[in-house]
C-alpha cells in the first residue's frame, strides 16, 4: 500500500503500537513526524531505524495534558515540515491506566480525559487547515471500550469517548472526502503490559486464552490496522470502531 508523497502526523510515536505505526507508515513511503513526552533517546532510536531502512522521519518533543498543547504541536510541526501540510493523522499518544473507582481521584481523572479525549480532539482541530482533502484520521482506541473494567475506570472511559468523538468527526470531515476511523487494541506485547505479561506463565497463558486467535497482540499487528486505514484501500471505511484484539473476550 503505497504512501508516497504523504505527510503523517503519529503522536506518541517512539515506543511500543505508536513505534510500530510510524515504522510501517514509514515503510509504505510517508514521510512521518512522531511526537515523544518525556523519552527523547526512544524517539531518536525510532527515527534513526526508519532512516536506516530508507524511510523519512522527525521527531518532536510534545507532550499533552495543558490547554494549548496541540497547537504548540502543529507549530512545530510546521516548523520542521516546511509547512508541508499533512495527509494522515494519528492520535496514539495516552495515558494507559488509572486507578479503580475507590483510588481514582479528580487530579487522574482530569489527566486521562486531557490526554486521551481532549488532546486527540484538538489535534484534529488544529490539522484542519493543514489537513488535506481525502486525508485519514486514525485515533488509536481500546478493546476496553466495549466491555466494563472497572478496575481501570476512567482510562476504559476515555476509550468509549474517543470512539464516540471519532464518529462526529467522520460526519464533520466526511464532506470534505476525509476518513475518521478508531482502531482497539487488546493486549498488545508493549512495554505498557511488560510489568503483569512479560515473564509471567501464568499471565501469558490468560492473555492468549482470551484470544481466539490463539496468541498474543503484537505491535505490528495494529500497525497493519492503521496502514490500511491510511491507503487508499481504507477510502470507504469511516466511522467505524476496528476490532484489532485478536477476537479477545467474545
Amino acid at each position: 500500500m503505497s504512501l508516497q508523497g504523504k505527510h503523517a502526523l503519529v503522536t506518541g510515536g517512539s515506543r511500543g503500537i505508536g513505534r510500530a505505526i510510524a515504522e510501517r507508515l514509514a515503510h509504505d513511503g510517508a514521510t512521518v513526524v512522531l511526537t515523544y513526552a518525556r523519552d527523547h533517546a526512544a524517539a531518536e532510536d525510532t527515527v534513526a531505524g526508519i532512516e536506516k531502512k530508507g524511510g523519512t522521519a522527525i521527531a518532536l518533543h510534545a507532550p499533552f495534558g495543558s490547554h494549548g498543547d496541540a497547537d504548540r504541536l502543529w507549530q512545530a510541526y510546521d516548523e520542521a515540515t516546511g509547512r508541508a501540510g499533512v495527509d494522515i493523522v494519528v492520535n496514539n499518544a495516552g495515558i494507559g491506566r488509572s486507578s479503580d473507582l475507590e483510588g481514582l481521584t479528580e487530579d487522574e481523572f482530569d489527566e486521562v480525559f486531557a490526554v486521551n479525549v481532549r488532546a486527540p480532539l484538538f489535534v484534529v482541530r488544529g490539522a484542519l487547515p493543514r489537513l488535506r482533502d481525502h486525508g485519514r484520521v486514525v485515533n488509536i482506541s481500546s478493546g476496553v471500550s466495549r466491555v466494563a473494567k472497572p478496575d481501570i475506570i476512567a482510562y476504559a472511559a476515555t476509550k468509549g469517548a474517543l470512539d464516540n468523538l471519532t464518529r462526529n468527526l467522520a460526519v464533520a470531515l466526511g464532506p470534505r472526502g476525509i476518513t475518521v476511523n478508531s482502531v482497539a487494541p487488546g493486549i498488545i506485547d508493549t512495554d505498557v503490559n511488560a510489568g503483569w505479561l512479560r515473564g509471567n506463565a501464568e499471565a501469558e497463558q490468560w492473555a492468549t486464552s482470551i484470544s481466539a486467535l490463539g496468541r498474543i497482540g503484537q505491535p505490528d499487528d495494529v500497525a497493519a490496522v492503521v496502514a490500511f486505514l491510511a491507503s487508499e484501500d481504507g477510502r470507504w471505511v469511516s466511522g467505524g470502531v476496528v476490532d484489532a484484539t485478536g477476537a479477545s473476550g467474545l
